[in-house]
């Protein structure tokens, strides 16, 4: 025999302990469903209750800015240099105040011109009506001629006109004189003055934009509800469940970017008379009290508008699952498997998510064990009884009053 052999048969007893594993495997399959299931795990225990039926208001949320009640760019009505400014930028005014002053000399001089063009004109209407009058007396005895008369006459007649004209200038020159000072048309706030003291600003044509000023107090609130929020609404004021915010005050909440609660409350007060052909959209205005002037304009806000009342079925926000486009409660059913039931859900109530389809008040809904990957659809599990409580006091259990705004 070849010596180089003898390694090749001296490595065969060696390759028996890497067969082991396999032969296992094989004995595992074929082994009796009893002998399997000696090993096999217990099926995932769950904690499940039923959903708690509740009567609850549906608040329907939506995203808006806040605008100014009034908002008015501040331009001249004359034209001149600027000669002072009397604001500090970014200040609360009030309707009246002056805010610049136009160089009133050329002004101041018009009006003196004007008056003395009064003083004229009165002057000549007074002499104009002693000569009608001398001439009334003596066409009656033939020492003037009628023709006389009626020239006297009418010389009186546009003597007056002359002063009445006369008035009307000396007023518009006075009034010029008077928009020389330009004062705030409304209250609020002003923004940064746009022309500095020594330029030039026109009255006329495009005139010259010097601020802006913005009301505070109230303060609106707009936003964009879709086109069925607006059907549904309409459907409700039919049947008499909800006024419409065209004819009622209805109330509003609004919570910043940077709160959690819903702590201001306002009122609605115009809804459009049109739905946008290209958003599908419909414009609505809440307005809120703004005592305090924290609101301004454009700041962004997440609004609820009180859209009448459900009957929801109740239970935790983390029992809800989202699958791709739907949202999914686990649940058990007699045979204590795992069932999946696709559910619409609403808005946070009591702490607790509003279930308003999908699910029945029997159903028994896994609240706890989620977490387990092992529970899945049609996987068997061990429920064990939970109960549904509620985690926060609904502080609007009915809807608030319409906040007052003056």
């Amino acid at each position: 025999m070849n010596a180089s052999h003898r390694p090749r048969l001296l490595a065969q007893p060696f390759a028996l302990p890497a067969v082991a594993p396999a032969l296992a495997l094989l004995f595992a399959v074929h082994a009796p469903p009893a002998a399997r299931a000696q090993g096999a795990p217990p099926p995932p225990s769950v904690i499940v209750a039923t959903p708690l039926p509740k009567h609850i208001i549906q608040w329907d949320e939506y995203t808006g800015r806040f605008e100014a009640v009034q908002r008015v760019e501040v331009r001249p009505r004359v034209s001149g240099f600027i000669a002072q400014i009397h604001f500090t930028d970014g200040a609360i005014v009030k309707q009246g105040d002056n805010l610049f002053t136009i160089d009133q000399r050329p002004y101041d001089i018009a009006v003196q011109s004007a008056r003395a063009d009064v003083l004229r004109t009165q002057a000549e209407v007074v002499r104009s009506s002693a000569d009608y009058a001398r001439a009334q007396q003596l066409v009656k005895s033939a020492t003037t001629t009628v023709r006389d008369l009626d020239q006297r006459h009418a010389d009186f007649d546009i003597a007056r006109a002359q002063q009445m004209s006369a008035d009307a200038a000396l007023r518009n020159a006075e009034l010029n004189l008077e928009w020389t000072d330009v004062v705030a048309p409304i209250s609020g706030r002003t923004s940064n003055h746009k022309v500095d003291v020594g330029n030039l600003v026109t009255g006329s044509g495009e005139p010259t934009l010097l601020t802006t000023i913005v009301s505070l107090d109230p303060i609106y609130f707009t936003f964009d509800a879709a086109e069925a929020d607006y059907i549904r609404y309409a459907r409700l004021s039919q049947e008499g469940k909800r006024q419409s915010s065209r004819n009622a005050p209805n109330p509003v909440q609004v919570r910043l970017a940077d709160e959690t609660g819903w702590t201001h409350n306002g009122r609605m007060n115009f809804v459009d008379n049109e739905v946008n052909s290209r958003s599908g959209t419909i414009r609505g205005r809440a307005v809120f009290d703004n005592k305090d002037l924290f609101f301004i304009p454009g700041t962004f806000g997440r609004m609820r508008l009180f859209g009448g009342y459900l009957d929801v079925l109740l239970v935790p926000d983390a029992s809800i699952v989202s699958d791709q486009a739907q949202k999914i409660v686990f649940t058990v059913d007699a045979g204590n498997k795992v069932v999946a039931k696709p559910v619409t859900t609403g808005n946070l109530a009591f702490g607790l998510r509003a279930v308003t389809q999908g699910l029945a008040p029997t159903d028994k809904v896994i609240i706890g064990g989620l977490a387990n990957p092992f529970v899945r659809p049609g996987a068997e599990v061990q429920p064990q009884p939970g109960e549904v409580k509620l985690t926060e006091e609904e502080a609007d259990v009915a809807p608030p009053a319409p906040a007052p705004v003056h």
